[in-house]
């Protein structure tokens, strides 16, 4: 007999309804959930303003004419970006919610964009196939990723510990790439999935006739596991 107690989440909901177990949601098939295409043209159009705006304001400011201010060009960039998003956000052109949350260690606070049933974060990164910096609440926020797959080092702890995180990301020094992506729960291992290249989406072409249809896509797990999403965030304040 098969031992709910110790299978994960979405299988035990899944198991209670077909008395058989189910595989794990696709990543793919959440982040197109949470994050759908017709959205993704904006982040890529508002990721360049970004870029440029950090651009002018080193040039057009003579208190960033220093070399120190060139080589952390970043930060300004990631201001840049956290307030196009933000505004993408408050418009209503992107229909999430929004918080700004402190840091592990209460030095400054991000942005947490907040989809349905999942958290966006928003990172630079020098190479797209690797994760960024381990910082601590990056690290919390990936282990919340573990429900999503069949791994055993996580077998015992099949539970909602916090809402999926996905995370934006975008090139560090010069914009060449942006992904949505979700994380490994093992830092070194990089992602579970990444989507194509948000810069290279072309703006959506209606196409003629019913779409195509998705033989991988598996609503009924996805149902699930936005059930038990939905009832950790009751349980939990929201």
């Amino acid at each position: 007999m098969t031992n709910l107690n110790r299978m994960p989440f979405w299988l035990r909901g899944a198991h209670s309804i077909r008395n058989q177990p189910m595989n794990p949601v696709n990543p793919r098939q959440f982040v197109d959930d949470q994050f759908p295409s017709e959205f993704r043209p904006l982040v890529a159009t508002t990721l360049k303003t970004a870029y440029r705006t950090a651009d002018l304001w080193i040039a057009s400011e003579p208190a960033f004419q220093i070399p120190t201010v060139q080589w952390n060009r970043g930060r300004l960039v990631s201001w840049a970006v956290d307030f196009g998003v933000f505004k993408l956000v408050e418009s209503g052109a992107l229909p999430f919610d929004y918080s700004w949350e402190f840091f592990a260690r209460p030095t400054g606070r991000y942005l947490a964009i907040r989809p349905s049933h999942s958290v966006v974060t928003i990172s630079q990164v020098v190479d797209p196939t690797k994760q960024p910096r381990n910082v601590v609440f990056r690290a919390n926020a990936r282990v919340s990723n573990s429900p999503f797959f069949n791994l055993p080092e996580f077998e015992e702890e099949g539970r909602i510990d916090g809402l999926p995180h996905i995370l934006l990301t975008h090139g560090h020094q010069s914009l060449s790439f942006s992904h949505l992506c979700i994380p490994d729960p093992k830092h070194q291992n990089g992602y579970r999935y990444r989507t194509k290249n948000l810069l290279e989406m072309p703006h959506e072409i209606k196409a003629d006739g019913p779409p195509p249809e998705d033989t991988d896509t598996d609503f009924e797990n996805l149902g699930l596991l936005k059930e038990d999403i939905a009832k950790w965030k009751k349980d939990h304040g929201g």
